[in-house]
């Protein structure tokens, strides 16, 4: 079992910056290929980035690409999701996922992956 906890959520204006944590605990390795995903009030959830085992291979969603960057520290068992530029329609909850993979292409959907935070609020202004 892996407990995944988010942090770094908040409010920014648009055009600003946030950088989201994940912490991952208790059955950690660096088998895990991560993601994240959000859901926006009255939207299904959504995948934003992953990232592969190792760090050698990512993936995101075409709104994102370019302006957010998801990177992995195995040492401390954390992955983050750098986001810039942000705009209104980024506000969401933010999830953290989890899923033993050691494939090059990390998974880009929902239904792959075994473990899930709580999710952070990241809400941007106009």
């Amino acid at each position: 079992q892996v407990q995944l906890v988010e942090s770094g959520g908040g409010l920014v204006q648009a055009g600003g910056s946030l950088r989201l944590s994940c912490a991952a605990s208790g059955r950690t390795s660096s088998s895990y290929a991560m993601g994240w995903f959000r859901q926006a009030p009255g939207k299904e959830r959504e995948f934003v980035a992953s990232v592969n085992w190792n760090g050698g291979s990512t993936a995101y969603a075409d709104s994102v690409k370019g302006r957010f960057a998801i990177s992995r520290d195995n040492a401390k068992n954390t992955v983050f999701l750098q986001m810039n530029s942000l705009k209104p329609e980024d506000t969401a909850v933010y999830y953290c996922a989890a899923v033993v993979d050691l494939r090059y292409y990390p998974p880009v959907r929902r239904g792959q992956y075994d473990y899930w935070g709580q999710g952070t609020q990241v809400s941007v202004s106009s």
